[in-house]
């Protein structure tokens, strides 16, 4: 199985970009995100984690209902590089157990915990038929509360076409996430941005507007 390398941006002069969020679900946070998503009638990628999905099964399944996609976190939230190959397997299988229990299929997408990847967990993912999914903005880290600025400056620094942006919805206090996200979208929905999921980014490789 060829391995593949972590996907950060989709090559297209089509103006969408992914917003995606990792860690949840959340039952405070990722309904205050749909609610956004759906005044501006966009799309985003959830990447959650299986035991969060087991504490908060009715807000994953809000998420699959209004239409976002959701993508494998794994289970625990662990560095897979640091893990034997059958608990790399475990990690990636329990939630997709989860998820397609919630959607009625198996997620196309995983983005690794702490954007950690190397050889053999891209050739295990192709092997289980996953994109590894990476962002262009991984210096955003909006995890540590840095600041509504800084998280609006370090995505508009990587914006463009193609764009996978990484944001996070799950553990702790997520509120500066929320402001940036709401000043975000409609300003990018009124530059003529269409604001689709990772799967649907991905089917415009190449894709010239």
């Amino acid at each position: 199985m060829e391995m593949q390398g972590m996907v950060d941006k989709v090559t297209t002069s089509v103006k969408a970009v992914a917003f995606t969020f990792d860690d949840g679900p959340n039952p405070v946070y990722t309904p205050q995100l749909l609610s956004i998503f759906r005044e501006w009638n966009g799309k985003a990628t959830f990447f959650m984690i299986g035991e969060q999905i087991e504490r908060n099964p009715e807000t994953a399944r809000s998420v699959h209902e209004e239409g976002h996609e959701i993508g494998n976190h794994t289970y625990t939230h662990p560095n897979l590089t640091e893990l034997k190959k059958d608990d790399i397997l475990e990690e990636i299988d329990k939630t997709e157990q989860l998820i397609a229990g919630i959607t009625g299929a198996k997620p196309a997408v995983l983005r690794p915990p702490y954007l950690a990847s190397d050889e053999r967990l891209g050739r295990l993912a192709a092997s289980r038929g996953y994109r590894l999914i990476g962002a262009v903005n991984p210096g955003v880290q909006d995890w540590d509360m840095p600041g509504v600025q800084h998280i609006l400056d370090k995505t508009r620094e990587h914006l463009g076409p193609g764009s996978i942006l990484l944001f996070h919805d799950g553990y702790g206090d997520r509120s500066q996430t929320i402001e940036a996200v709401s000043v975000l979208v409609p300003v990018l929905v009124k530059q003529g941005y269409r604001l689709v999921t990772v799967s649907e980014l991905l089917a415009l490789e190449g894709v010239r507007a």
